[in-house]
């Protein structure tokens, strides 16, 4: 499974002013689209997207677990201490999935909040899991997509396809029997285990077996 991202620069900056005349800071609009090729050469089929959108309103949204970063995060996961704002809303109007994000006092959050108020452009970057199948040269994600956020902030949206490509989907993904999703680490541990002995100068042609046979043995055991 590949990890997949969008960006999208429709949305809107809201504040509002509560009674004690501090501000709450949202962000609203398009977050996500089925039925349309996308600048990534991607296309969500609409049954696809909405499964999946219902259920993640289900289990995320509906319990206030809904929560999205600042940035372009490198995967799947989500970086407690880079959390930047929560989803409140997410439903479907047309071929658009449109929600409603509350921007959380976090130091990630702060971050947000001053380029709000100092009258920078943010956007949002859905993240999500999934296989893609080759359909006349339109990439189409397929029914095992699952969705990581509907929505990151990201300050650069008008970035090239290329880079989130290039940066964000290098890496393979999968889930286990149970759904939890296991990241391919494997190949990281066995570099940080050379890099490990070279640093204290005990990398010999028998330590470089040893991390091979461990590389060997734990991609058989995600088998």
């Amino acid at each position: 499974m590949k990890l997949i991202c969008e960006v999208l620069e429709e949305v809107q900056l809201i504040t509002e002013e509560k009674e004690d005349g501090k501000k709450d800071f949202y962000i609203e609009g398009v977050f996500m689209q089925a039925d349309l090729k996308n600048r990534n050469g991607r296309i969500y089929p609409m049954p696809v997207m909405e499964k999946e959108v219902n259920r993640y309103v289900k289990e995320y949204v509906d319990t206030k677990r809904a929560f999205g970063e600042l940035g372009h995060p490198e995967g799947p996961q989500i970086n407690l201490d880079r959390i930047s704002h929560m989803i409140t809303e997410l439903k479907r109007d047309g071929s658009n999935i449109v929600g409603r994000a509350k921007i959380l006092e976090t130091p990630m959050g702060n971050i947000a909040k001053n380029i709000i108020q100092g009258g920078g452009a943010l956007g949002v970057s859905s993240r999500g899991m999934g296989s893609l199948k080759d359909k006349n040269g339109i990439m189409e994600v397929q029914d095992d997509f699952t969705l990581a956020t509907a929505a990151d902030i990201v300050a650069d949206p008008s970035a090239p396809g290329a880079f989130v490509n290039g940066i964000m989907e290098g890496v393979e993904f999968w889930y286990d029997v149970d759904g939890r999703l296991k990241k391919e680490q494997v190949a990281y541990q066995a570099k940080a285990s050379i890099e490990d002995l070279a640093k204290h100068k005990k990398l010999n042609e028998e330590k470089l077996l040893q991390v091979f046979e461990t590389y060997i043995n734990r991609l058989k055991s995600q088998l």
